[in-house]
């Protein structure tokens, strides 16, 4: 048995102001004027109705005892531990080791309001309610694939397969074979952008103007229509068709496809005059430098692409810190660069806007040669500069490596949960049909 210890501002009570409950067998003694300061709540409840008949005690508590006047209740007692403080200190903090879910039901059970939470168990709630709601979707999307046999029309069947086949490599070996090839045309694409750029491998055509050669050009073919049945096949079998298109890597493959086609009718359907426009010539040229963002779509097939991505996500702040240190040293340091070489003859630093260059190569550790200081004290602010930047640089490493750790290991430790609430889920209904059978 615990006792709950008497505040200061605790009057002379009799015996009748205090009650006794029975948590999960943790016997504790409460006082009637810390109840009072939240009547709403169950224990004041008890408090008031101690002599009233036992159908309103049942409804309260699980059991009592008339004799020795004890309230029993089935609940966890380290949680109730925790719920008992916000009748001492208007607050709630949550223990290490319980479930925040779980807690949050505890206090609906004894009536005390969520909002007497502390601030760092509500992120605290509210990260684990992520978390469960990201099972959730886990398990829907599991569940999904094990139902499409379940679809009421034939056409939602096929729909619902197609998207398995082009979302879900896992789901069959199509779909990994799929995946694979469209994997290796991203390679394939990239390859060919950067190999059409050597000169020995270029042709000249009519016009005497080094193209790219026919081959390569067949092959970049062959990749785009890859690239367009796999991009119109996602968007047919998709079930939320608003949402695709406004996905960003959706719009990636977008943004990959469309240049080639933009370029193709310019080239092809365009009349000569329109092409030998300098900005219709210009315009190609930036359209076929898009291509670059092919290399964007490898991100779909990669998971470790995209846990840095939202790794990054996470680190924004870190990363903000960093471009504010780099921002603020890149401007001193030039400043002084060329405050201390603006009298030297021979001087490289023309202006402080010309100095933010060397700052910005010093600070980072590239230092190209093109630009650098002649005088004694120009050399020791580079030294400075070169030191401060490798410390601005290293300082924020840590935690955006941190974060990326721990959204890896998290997401590994979701999937793993939402597999066991699937096999729970399965074991649950084998149970269901077999009582049935019985029956």
């Amino acid at each position: 048995m615990w006792t709950i210890p008497k505040p200061n501002y605790r009057t002379d009570l009799c015996s009748e102001g205090k009650i006794t409950v029975n948590i999960g067998g943790v016997r504790v003694v409460l006082f009637g004027d810390v109840l009072k300061r939240y009547p709403e709540s169950r224990l004041a409840e008890l408090l008031n109705c101690s002599n009233q008949n036992p159908e309103v005690i049942s409804s309260l508590c699980d059991d009592f005892d008339p004799g020795r006047k004890e309230f029993y209740f089935d609940r966890d007692p380290d949680a109730f531990k925790c719920i008992i403080d916000v009748y001492y200190f208007d607050e709630i903090h949550i223990k290490r080791g319980i479930c925040p879910i779980c807690f949050i039901k505890e206090m609906e059970f004894w009536k005390i309001d969520p909002c007497a939470l502390d601030e760092c168990c509500k992120s605290y709630l509210s990260e684990k309610e992520e978390e469960l709601n990201e099972i959730a979707n886990k398990v829907k999307v599991i569940l999904e694939d094990l139902e499409v046999d379940q679809c009421i029309t034939r056409a939602q069947r096929c729909q619902r397969f197609l998207w398995r086949l082009m979302e879900n490599p896992g789901s069959s070996l199509p779909a990994r074979i799929i995946a694979i090839a469209s994997f290796l045309s991203v390679l394939v694409s990239a390859v060919v952008m950067c190999v059409g750029t050597i000169p020995e491998l270029q042709v000249t055509d009519t016009e005497g103007k080094q193209v790219e050669h026919p081959i390569l050009q067949a092959i970049e073919t062959a990749c785009m229509s890859w690239f367009t049945a796999e991009y119109l096949l996602r968007l047919a079998s998709s079930p939320n068709k608003l949402y695709f298109a406004r996905s960003i890597m959706n719009v990636i493959d977008f943004m990959a496809i469309i240049p080639f086609y933009v370029v193709l009718s310019l080239t092809y359907l365009g009349t000569s005059s329109m092409m030998e426009l300098a900005n219709v010539q210009q315009a190609v040229q930036a359209l076929r430098i898009m291509r670059i963002a092919r290399i964007f779509k490898l991100a779909r097939h990669s998971s470790g692409l995209q846990t840095l991505t939202y790794a990054l996500k996470r680190s924004l702040k870190e990363l903000g810190l960093l471009l504010m240190y780099m921002g603020v040293g890149i401007f001193v340091f030039s400043a002084l660069a060329y405050t201390m070489e603006q009298n030297h003859p021979e001087t490289l630093f023309r202006s402080i806007p010309q100095s933010f260059w060397w700052a910005i190569i010093t600070m980072t550790t590239v230092g190209y040669g093109d630009i650098y200081p002649k005088t004694t004290l120009g050399k020791c602010n580079a030294a400075v500069s070169f030191l401060c930047g490798v410390i601005a640089i290293a300082l924020p490493i840590h935690p955006i490596i941190n974060n990326f750790v721990v959204f890896y290991n998290k997401q590994k430790v979701l999937e793993t949960a939402a597999k066991h609430e699937v096999e729970l889920m399965e074991l649950k209904s084998d149970e269901d049909a077999r009582r049935k059978s019985k029956d």
